[in-house]
């Protein structure tokens, strides 16, 4: 049975209020602004119940986005190893007036106006992607997880209006560029010349070097395990003479770690030292009269270290799958954007190759038959 009740609202409005209450299913209720509204309402959800596909959307229409956001946090984040990156992200969330809309009420086109809005502000696209992920998972997990069968993922209807990725950065070492950039790392007096090495020679991330201990060390057979990823799969990276050396030059620490530093403290450190081996080059410079390289220690980042370790594994020889097994790329059009290979780089391997097989096979030219 439906009613609609005519009411009194805020400022003294009239409104409408809608009722059903029907065997087997739960009491719905909703207040609109006019009576023709409340008729198409109850219309509507009288026929889903008719056929037995009615779906509730109350808990959708109660719960607002802040208070999922809380609860996703709650719940989600904090089983994940970028919690912290990600709890800076939901509480900016939390401040954004579309915090206060229940998740039902959240359309396609409020999503593309939130995107709209953070491109207005100068927010970056790679930073706006992982709002929207965020964003998605929680529409998927709230109807997946806590009851709201009815409620659909508006972030999935924005595809066309995302912002377009930035080309992934391809920054490599210039030449001179490494002895330099050591020697500013050795002055700066922290771990952080040794850190340089075995990002240079391993190829790892920087929360993996934070995360080192010696008991993850095999040196006898030459490996280091990784038992903690980006990819969360553990991985097995072989070592070079060179990085063992380095290894073999560093203090123990009662702790068991190889470096005890956080991962944000190689970031900082490494900026300080590229800073300093920038400001050491122009010295130099003004000293010779040189005109200094305005490309020589600018822009260089600590990430760039392992696409220019991954760069030289494959300069090395190594093939797409050992160099990803040493990486811990999943993705292979991931590793394929850190290894852009240049046409000239390939014209003598494919001249040596025509080389070796003259001689061993033809090709017959056959006209048709």
């Amino acid at each position: 049975m439906a009613s609609i009740i005519k009411r009194r609202g805020p400022g003294g409005r009239t409104v409408w209020q809608a009722r059903i209450e029907r065997k087997g299913w739960p009491r719905q209720f909703r207040t609109f602004d006019s009576k023709a509204e409340a008729r198409r309402w109850v219309a509507a959800i009288e026929g889903d119940m008719a056929c037995g596909v009615f779906v509730s959307r109350t808990e959708a229409e109660r719960t607002s986005l802040a208070e999922a956001l809380v609860r996703y946090r709650a719940e989600v984040t904090a089983r994940k190893r970028g919690e912290a990156q990600e709890r800076k992200r939901i509480n900016q969330l939390l401040g954004h007036p579309l915090a206060a809309r229940s998740l039902a009420s959240i359309r396609g086109k409020d999503i593309a106006d939130y995107i709209r809005e953070r491109q207005a502000g100068g927010t970056g696209a790679n930073t706006i992607r992982l709002d929207l992920a965020l964003l998605s998972h929680l529409f998927t997990v709230a109807r997946s997880a806590w009851g709201m069968e009815s409620l659909g993922n508006p972030v999935a209807l924005v595809k066309g209006s995302r912002p377009k990725l930035p080309r992934g950065r391809d920054r490599r070492l210039l030449p001179g560029e490494e002895p330099r950039l050591l020697a500013a790392c050795e002055a700066y007096g922290e771990p952080i010349a040794a850190v340089m090495a075995i990002a240079l020679t391993t190829a790892m991330r920087r929360g993996e070097i934070a995360a080192m201990r010696w008991d993850h060390l095999d040196r006898k057979a030459r490996a280091l395990l990784v038992p903690e990823t980006k990819t969360g799969e553990p991985r097995r990276i072989p070592l070079s003479s060179r990085v063992l050396e380095v290894f073999d030059a560093l203090p123990r620490r009662l702790d068991g770690y190889v470096f005890g530093v956080r991962a944000d403290s190689i970031t900082q450190a490494f900026g300080r030292a590229v800073e300093r081996g920038r400001r050491d080059y122009e010295a130099e410079c003004r000293t010779t009269g040189a005109a200094p390289d305005p490309r020589m220690l600018a822009g260089l980042r600590f990430h760039d270290l392992r696409h220019e370790a991954t760069s030289r594994l494959f300069e090395r020889g190594l093939n797409l799958m050992e160099v990803a097994a040493v990486t811990g790329h999943k993705a292979l059009q991931m590793l394929k954007r850190y290894t852009p290979l240049r046409a000239e780089d390939l014209v003598d391997r494919l001249g040596r190759s025509e080389a070796g097989c003259r001689g061993d096979t033809s090709i017959a030219i056959r006209g048709p038959r």
